[in-house]
């Protein structure tokens, strides 16, 4: 019986026009662009200006992108996943913003809300449609609107975050190329260290809620950093342990870029030198769902058919996995 595989077989992104660099940070908030680059590695980010705009418009631009590039017609896309953490709405699902944005008709959509990791665990699932026979055709997005829940008055998190989307294409294939492995995690007892006070039916929106700046993230960095390194190392080293892989088999690390000190221990653990780690926080900081897309992109000239890619990532939840992506295909 002939096996199915889910070759990723293109990736695009989009990211706002506004650049919200450390200089213009530190008019804000007590810190100075030393500190923030030695902390985090992070030199500017994007920020998404303009009335009535979320995530929906960012991700919309890069399945525009994603469908002319691969030549997918939106009619033969049967399934959109948006892994996010910052929804247009409450309800509808952003996905359901997006496919009507696109012209997305025979397909459903849904969306993935597991923090950072929320991309991992959408491809994995997405990957796992199309492994059963399913569907043929998949659109992941990865997309956040961070600036949205930031506050601009506090230094440990307004440095960190930005903006942007990022979107790839999964088929089927009988070639082994694309998703071969992943591992998925979460720890429920960790949200007392990242998460949103209000805005939850825990704690609906009101003007108490307002006035005292809960509707913005909270993340208490000392334990997230040590969380991140533990499971990211871990779930990347179950991946290599279990498809027999060792650090010179593996071309690329693709991270999460939370923070670069984070990425470094990473690798560190895997036994990766810096030249096998994708890296770009420097140019838009942490854009939650958007990293690994926004990295597969901006390195895909790179990129050679065959070889063997990790891609790992940790969140708020706490959540975190690791993915094995054998690249598809060689960059025009």
């Amino acid at each position: 019986m002939t096996q199915t595989y889910a070759r990723l077989s293109g990736v695009h992104t989009y990211t706002p026009e506004y650049i919200l660099t450390n200089q213009e940070l530190e008019k804000l908030v007590d810190t100075t662009d030393t500190w923030i680059t030695e902390r985090t590695g992070i030199k500017e980010r994007r920020i998404l200006k303009g009335e009535g705009l979320g995530t929906s418009h960012m991700a919309t631009e890069a399945v525009k992108g994603l469908l002319a590039k691969t030549n997918t017609a939106p009619e033969e896309v049967e399934l959109l996943i948006c892994a996010t953490t910052t929804p247009d709405f409450v309800f509808p699902a952003t996905a359901n913003l997006i496919c009507d944005a696109v012209g997305i008709r025979n397909a459903f959509s849904y969306d993935v809300q597991a923090a950072c990791s929320g991309f991992l665990y959408a491809l994995s699932t997405a990957s796992q449609f199309i492994k059963a026979g399913t569907y043929k055709k998949i659109v992941v997005v990865g997309a956040d609107k961070m600036s949205s829940i930031i506050d601009y008055t506090d230094r440990a998190t307004c440095i960190i975050f930005g903006d942007g989307a990022g979107a790839v294409l999964l088929e089927a294939s009988e070639e082994p190329y694309g998703v071969l492995d992943f591992v998925l995690q979460s720890d429920g007892a960790g949200w007392v260290h990242l998460h949103q006070k209000a805005g939850g039916s825990r704690r609906p929106p009101n003007a108490e809620t307002v006035a005292a700046r809960e509707h913005f993230v909270y993340q208490e960095g000392a334990a997230v950093f040590k969380h991140a390194v533990k499971r990211m190392a871990e779930a990347s080293g179950t991946i290599m342990e279990r498809n027999q892989l060792r650090a010179e088999d593996i071309a690329w690390l693709v991270p999460h870029q939370a923070n670069k000190r984070i990425i470094d221990a990473t690798a560190q653990h895997m036994g990766l030198p810096a030249d096998k780690v994708m890296l770009n926080i420097h140019k838009y900081g942490n854009t939650t769902n958007a990293t690994i897309p926004l990295c597969l992109h901006d390195y895909e000239p790179q990129l050679k058919r065959g070889q063997n890619l990790v891609l790992a990532a940790f969140g708020g939840g706490f959540t975190w996995g690791a993915v094995y992506l054998k690249w598809a295909y060689d960059s025009q």
